[in-house]
């Protein structure tokens, strides 16, 4: 089912493949969820989760996106077929050694976790090493209509490599929290999501329409947000904001709204999942993690 993956990533895509298509795959071989940000730095080696591949079909990957080459990570049992996916939506930092362990992770759990590249189309952010520059250069030119279409993408290569399409979640950490909120509004594929301190509410702009307590009326799953209470970029007052908005849109008889839930870790801060960081907090990391595993399963994922 996944062999295609472990043979070559050239079979992954169609038609003939460009000089600019076989320098990404090069590169890709060598940097797609190998390694640390460089904007992460400094890595806290101590507390770094590690998780083996034994067991596991895991690698790089390319799937077609109306002409543009999304590449992704990707972790599933190996040889295993009709498993329940997970979307992996990267923090700031891009699909780097933390969020390809996060997908082994889950793949360990039993799903086919898939992590796109959702920046891809505007830089490499593994070659920042200035967060100012990474946010201004990438992040800040990232639409979101661009991350939803990008994930359908990546549904549509799980339902044609192992994926049970029927079975999908989404989680994400950061930058990738708020999206999870957003795809969760977006998709009627999904089933369940897990927003790890995701930004709540913001500004409208062109490439940023909507957050998501404006999407809290039309919601398509359930969504668990997992927040600190220290930190300091998400103040309790916005999650507090979307709890509102979701019990009104919940009496107005939107049940994924009204089933929708959050845990606020006290003296956590943002980050708080991100092992290889000194904002690491284990007891609530795992905590979330293993609250996440539940609702998934809760929710048919």
């Amino acid at each position: 089912m996944l062999d295609e993956v472990k043979n070559g990533l050239d079979s992954l895509l169609p038609g003939k493949t460009t000089e600019a298509g076989a320098t990404r795959r090069t590169a890709l071989k060598t940097a797609l969820g190998v390694g640390y940000a460089a904007t992460a730095m400094p890595i806290m080696a101590q507390t770094a989760v590690k998780t083996p591949t034994t067991g596991l079909a895991a690698g790089e990957g390319i799937y077609d996106m109306e002409g543009f080459s999304v590449p992704f990570y990707y972790a599933a049992p190996e040889g295993k077929s009709n498993l329940p996916v997970i979307l992996v939506v990267q923090e700031i930092f891009g699909v780097h050694e933390y969020i390809a362990d996060t997908c082994r992770r889950f793949a360990k759990a039993g799903y086919l976790a898939i992590a796109p590249d959702l920046y891809a189309r505007q830089g490499d952010a593994s070659k920042y090493t200035d967060v100012s520059k990474l946010l201004a250069e990438v992040v800040a030119k990232v639409p979101d209509a661009q991350v939803m279409a990008d994930l359908d993408g990546a549904v549509k290569w799980a339902s044609e490599n192992g994926g049970n399409t029927k079975r999908v979640g989404v989680t994400g950490f950061c930058w990738g929290g708020r999206a999870t909120w957003l795809y969760a509004e977006h998709s009627k594929n999904v089933k369940a999501g897990v927003a790890w301190y995701g930004r709540l509410v913001g500004a409208a702009s062109a490439l940023t329409p909507k957050h998501p307590v404006q999407l809290a009326a039309t919601l398509k799953a359930p969504v668990l947000g997992l927040y600190g209470g220290q930190d300091g970029g998400i103040p309790l007052t916005t999650v507090n904001e979307m709890k509102d908005a979701l019990a009104d849109a919940g009496a107005k008889g939107n049940k994924a709204a009204k089933a929708s839930e959050f845990v606020v870790y006290p003296q956590a801060p943002h980050a708080f999942h991100a092992d290889y960081r000194p904002s690491y907090r284990k007891e609530a990391a795992e905590d979330g993690f293993q609250r996440a595993l539940e609702w998934f399963k809760a929710h048919g994922v």
